[in-house]
């Protein structure tokens, strides 16, 4: 998975298309990730003890690995990553619309 934890994302299918956010936790074994903001579901909570209140909760569900884009810093273009080594021998996310490297 070439998207990590903060990073900012575009959503591109689903009820939520076109909105941005950004990445508060990524699940590489399901393949998701959770954005702030985006895919907000409601569940029907039960009390736990006095820990949290009961009702109805609003947070937010994961969404596919796909249904998202990385919006690069530099050219604030949806684009995918490349991985690249640097001369030093590191490797590097690198913008495959402007070459910019992420980190």
């Amino acid at each position: 998975m070439k998207i990590r934890k903060n990073d900012t994302v575009l959503v591109a299918a689903g009820k939520d298309r076109g909105k941005q956010g950004k990445v508060r936790q990524v699940l590489p074994r399901e393949g998701r990730v959770i954005v702030e903001g985006i895919n907000i579901a409601k569940r029907h909570m039960k009390p736990q003890g006095t820990a949290r209140q009961a009702g109805i909760i609003e947070r937010e569900a994961p969404l596919h690995i796909s249904a998202v884009r990385f919006l690069c810093p530099k050219c604030h273009h949806p684009t995918r990553l490349k991985a690249h080594s640097l001369a030093d021998g590191s490797k590097v996310r690198q913008c495959q619309k402007c070459g910019e490297v992420i980190d």
